[in-house]
């Protein structure tokens, strides 16, 4: 056994904001956690700063975020605000929920990896979740 086993990827999922609609975030974290990801579930409600936090002391890869309350603009500034204050830039970060294709454009240049919206299957959310891991092995 190595004296160093490889760390599993850790993601974090939560929905942010006050949009209290949780069947598909629920639905994505079974099927990462399935496809054998440790998966860290806030639930609902939560704030930039609750996530912040919560990834930074889960030691996380990654922060997959829910949203349907069309407040994605502001609340994903402030969490890669929180996110450079914290020094925890490496972390990567996702999302889905009802965005408009402008808005994925403008989020992706602040720095989220990816937006999926309703249709996105769960085989590509968890392709994708799964390359981030091969990021982290390559560094």
């Amino acid at each position: 056994m190595p004296a160093h086993p490889e760390k599993r990827l850790r993601v974090l999922i939560a929905k942010i904001g006050l949009d209290g609609h949780d069947r598909g975030v629920k639905v994505v974290a079974r099927a990462l956690r399935d496809a054998g990801i440790e998966v860290i579930y806030l639930g609902v409600h939560n704030t930039p700063e609750e996530i912040v936090n919560s990834a930074v002391q889960e030691d996380v890869d990654a922060i997959g975020l829910s949203i349907h309350s069309a407040a994605h603009m502001t609340l994903f500034k402030d969490l890669f605000a929180l996110l450079k204050k914290q020094k925890a830039g490496s972390i990567k970060v996702f999302g889905g929920g009802i965005v408009p294709q402008e808005d994925i454009r403008a989020l992706k240049k602040i720095g989220v990896k990816e937006v999926f919206t309703p249709g996105a299957s769960l085989d590509e959310i968890v392709r994708f979740v799964k390359s981030l891991d091969e990021g982290r092995k390559e560094q």
